[in-house]
């Protein structure tokens, strides 16, 4: 026994001697580092041992449109041969995307890396001065575009191309073309992602081919044995990091992958009866939506579903408790992870785990994590609160143009800082309390703003809430809600709708004295990025036009 594993509890994976924290998952086996390997040809190569020879890759749920794998794998060399040959693509050139969800997409993004291009997808409403400040940032020779997206882009060294036009659907079935194979370090760039820039300006992510083969390899670890292939909701966005890993784990598991263009309610039940979907990565708006419209998922054959994976911002206890108990034979996992860590850092596994309400389940393969104290730098072992540090093979290359922001982030000894408050429990399950930056200091009191959301959207007359810091004299800081009302039932004699001294009072009766909510403005939304983070920067512009 090794003096690792003598001073590591096997509860929680805390090793008491360098204050670490260790994974308790099942070893996954990696290819050599220094093997030639692309993410595209590791994808490929899981899939080559799939038990089923030709299973549907992608389904479009809007047209009912089938890609089987043959079909796939042909389009996709068809394609990056043509980039190769006819517009002359080179390894380490950057290709911006601007494109909603289609099964095109992830033909496009596994065509581009099998050739080493560096994929950098894009949020398709972002307005032509926020583009433009992105292609600063990543330097594109090439862009992807749709009819409805291509006007917001400038000239680059290539021309446009279309995704949704004939032409391109020509060059996938094409075999005009031969691909001249291409040597791909693991630690070449793959792709630059960008965050979403909730608390500060948007930074460009610089991901590795290792990171995404590291995060595939996971998902493939632990993956349970199937008669037949999962069939997954595409529900988040190809442009997120959440869908852009999902696309690769997707082809490696053999996966059939269900693509909506537009994450609407309705929709999505009417693709889980259709196409009899197994599994669905939802974000967090999308599961409150099904739990607070009551009768919504009836008429619906929703038999299939087997499991549900929540990511990409924090949902509340009270409305996982609530859609467990709407289905009640679906295994609701949590997951957490960050653009840096390559999407997944920590999530549930089975039906046991999933009675972990509030976590985001254990940490993955190969990740050792560290909670460290924000104000004095040391480690602190379980239950205590810190800031969440992860050392691994998905932790980021860096960000692009910016060496301060990364070396921030990136300390010595690999260990990144992930901004987040956290603490991991005797158990080794991990738990966000909240961002860091975000913490509200009362009087030096810290108040997560994430605790005060999730008590509001219990009440039963608040439809969705969100706190942001006040300034204050004597405080300092004051906790600020913005509150949308529910709309009141038509069964109800007399509209009433809730006050603001009854909130302030509501949660005055739950909190510590300095956690109490101090202001209270009423809204008809919440500002929220595509993947659910709410826009606190957003929210303080209008707490506080004056300052800013």
């Amino acid at each position: 026994m090794n003096q690792k594993s003598m001073n590591m509890d096997p509860k929680s994976g805390f090793n008491s001697l360098t204050k670490t924290f260790h994974s308790l998952r099942p070893p996954v086996r990696l290819p050599p580092e220094d093997t030639p390997l692309s993410a595209t040809e590791y994808a490929f190569s899981l899939r080559a041992n799939s038990p089923w020879p030709d299973s549907v890759a992608v389904i479009n749920s809007l047209t009912g449109q089938r890609i089987f794998y043959s079909d796939f794998i042909r389009k996709t060399n068809s394609l990056s041969a043509y980039l190769q040959k006819v517009i002359k693509l080179s390894q380490n050139d950057v290709a911006f995307v601007l494109s909603p969800n289609s099964v095109q997409v992830p033909i496009l993004y596994l065509s581009l890396l099998s050739l080493g291009v560096v994929v950098s997808p894009v949020n398709p409403v972002s307005t032509e001065s926020e583009i433009s400040s992105l292609i600063q940032l990543s330097k594109p020779v090439i862009a992807f575009a749709t009819s409805s997206t291509v006007h917001k882009l400038p000239r680059l060294k290539y021309q446009t191309v279309l995704i949704d036009s004939p032409e391109f659907n020509s060059v996938m079935t094409s075999s005009k073309h031969q691909l001249d194979p291409v040597r791909v370090s693991q630690s070449d760039l793959a792709a630059i992602m960008y965050s979403s820039g909730t608390t500060g300006k948007v930074k460009g992510v610089m991901l590795t081919h290792r990171n995404l083969i590291a995060q595939v390899a996971i998902a493939c670890g632990s993956r349970p044995q199937r008669e037949s292939p999962a069939v997954m909701l595409f529900t988040m966005p190809y442009f997120h990091m959440y869908g852009f890993y999902y696309c690769l784990r997707s082809v490696a598991l053999s996966e059939v992958a269900v693509v909506m263009e537009r994450s609407e309610l309705k929709k999505m039940l009417r693709a889980v009866e259709e196409f009899r979907v197994t599994q669905a990565a939802l974000t967090p708006p999308l599961v409150v939506a099904a739990i607070s419209k009551d009768g919504l998922t009836e008429g619906y054959d929703l038999s299939s579903l087997e499991g549900v994976v929540c990511g990409a911002a924090p949902l509340g206890k009270d409305s996982i408790v609530a859609f467990m108990a709407m289905f009640p034979k679906v295994v609701f996992a949590q997951a957490y992870g960050l653009t840096e860590s390559t999407a997944g850092l920590s999530r549930m596994e089975g039906q046991e785990e999933s009675k972990h309400w509030g976590s985001s389940g254990r940490l993955s393969w190969g990740l050792e994590a560290k909670i460290v104290d924000p104000e004095t730098g040391d480690a602190l072992p379980p239950r205590k609160h810190g800031e969440l540090w992860i050392r691994g093979p998905i932790v980021m290359k860096g960000y692009i143009g910016d060496v301060k922001a990364t070396g921030e982030t990136l300390l010595k000894d690999g260990w990144m800082r992930t901004g987040d408050l956290c603490y991991i429990d005797e158990d080794g399950f991990v738990f966000v309390v909240d961002r860091l930056k975000e913490l509200i200091k009362f009087k030096g009191f810290q108040v997560a703003p994430a605790e005060l959301e999730q008590l509001l959207l219990s009440h039963p007359e608040i439809a969705d809430a969100a706190v942001v810091p006040y300034p204050d004299e004597e405080a300092g800081e004051v906790p600020m809600a913005f509150v949308v009302r529910q709309l009141q039932s038509k069964s109800k004699s007399k509209s009433r709708l809730i006050k603001e001294a009854e909130i302030m009072d509501f949660v005055a009766k739950r909190v510590s004295p300095y956690k109490k909510i101090r202001r209270v403005e009423f809204v008809n939304s919440i500002p929220k990025s595509p993947a659910g983070k709410i826009l606190r920067k957003d929210l303080i512009k209008i707490a506080l036009p004056s300052r800013l």
